[in-house]
């Protein structure tokens, strides 16, 4: 049984339930001061509080998923699987994506590509950074019907924040099942989504900083991703065609990689980011004393000072429960023409789960309507 999987929540609450019911039942009898009593009395508190965490510990999960797997919980290495080149240009220098197996989509018709789409579970090998990393790409019901079959789409990069796991984004914060909706009530386009974490060098928290002796991540973002998933699937390699999206971490990143990148991304949205890199015990030593790449990491000081581009940004705030709010409104009053800038202003919301899936379906919208597929 997997380590999200509602067996194991459920048997996990049952043991607690039990042991707390046999603490209740044989206590009277362990109320002697015999050793073997105490002991009895100790092992049935402590099996009990062990049980009680485990079933908090894991109901939490489900809810935030830290954790994807056991495997990610342990810590334990996975084969990534062997790198393939895929579509044209096959054989040169380049980043490429190698499939390695698929997930059933949460749709009706999940189990049908041409009808509830489909989730490749990949990895992204990228020549520019030398950063592999795994992800996955979720195909809408229309890349599989005949009548697109030569239709290009456009691709939404789609990122979790610090340290979540891909997993999130289709099974808590429900990206696909989200966009799915949308195009089925024709609020949307269909498009490809490449989800990920930004964490592609763990366990550091690089902030999608290019780090000096490496690693590269804002060029694994930047160049690498686009150029792996336009060899491999159906995508346009123009800006129109692509745009990224994340939460808090992630939502930094794709204002950053947006703002930066005009010329790959033509439009970002950042669900309760913030605008300037972290520096704490995860980040480590992002910039070595370079001021100038500190400054870059800044999105209000380079909102300041480089010359804006015709590119989309969407950032999203609450009035109470974010405390991005502020920045928010200064990111807002600093981006010029010919750039856009859109905002979601929730009146509450905390930085969850529960606020990002109320921001996700216009938020999709939105992105939908800045992004062409040919």
């Amino acid at each position: 049984m997997g380590l999200t999987s509602n067996a194991v929540l459920a048997v996990a609450a049952g043991l607690a339930v039990a042991l707390f019911a046999a603490t209740i039942r044989l206590w009277p009898r362990l109320a002697a001061r015999t050793a073997r009593a105490v002991a009895g009395r100790a092992g049935l508190l402590l099996a009990t509080q062990l049980a009680l965490f485990a079933a908090v510990g894991l109901l939490a999960n489900n809810s935030f998923l830290f954790y994807g797997s056991w495997a990610d919980l342990f810590g334990r290495q996975q084969d990534l699987g062997t790198v393939t080149d895929h579509g044209a240009g096959a054989g040169a220098p380049g980043s490429t994506t190698a499939r390695i197996g698929s997930v059933r989509p949460d749709v009706p018709g999940g189990g049908r590509p041409a009808v509830g789409g489909r989730i490749d579970k990949v990895v992204v090998s990228g020549h520019a950074s030398g950063i592999n990393s795994a992800a996955y790409v979720y195909l809408p019901p229309e890349y599989f019907q005949p009548a697109h079959a030569g239709h290009r789409f456009p691709a939404v990069v789609v990122l979790t924040g610090y340290p979540g796991t891909a997993e999130n984004l289709f099974k808590g914060l429900r990206y696909p099942q989200t966009a799915h909706e949308r195009v089925k009530a024709g609020r949307a386009q269909p498009m490809i989504l490449v989800m990920l974490r930004p964490t592609v060098a763990p366990p550091r928290d690089t902030e999608c900083v290019d780090i000096a002796g490496g690693p590269r991540t804002e060029t694994f973002f930047a160049h690498d991703l686009p150029q792996a998933v336009t060899r491999a699937y159906r995508v346009g390699d123009r800006a129109r065609n692509w745009g990224i999206i994340g939460n808090s971490t992630g939502g930094y990143c794709a204002l950053k990689i947006g703002l930066h990148h005009p010329d790959r991304f033509a439009a970002s949205a950042g669900l309760s980011a913030y605008y300037k890199a972290a520096e704490d015990p995860t980040t480590g030593d992002l910039f070595h004393g370079d001021r100038a790449a500190r400054h870059r990491s800044d999105l209000l000081w380079s909102l300041d000072h480089r010359p804006p581009a015709a590119s989309s940004f969407l950032v999203t705030t609450s009035r109470q429960g974010e405390g991005n709010l502020r920045g928010t409104k200064e990111f807002i009053a600093r981006v010029k023409a010919p750039a856009r800038v859109s905002s979601i202003v929730l009146d509450s919301g905390g930085h969850n789960f529960n606020t990002w899936r109320r921001e996700i379906p216009p938020a999709l919208e939105w992105m939908s309507g800045r992004l062409s597929g040919n």
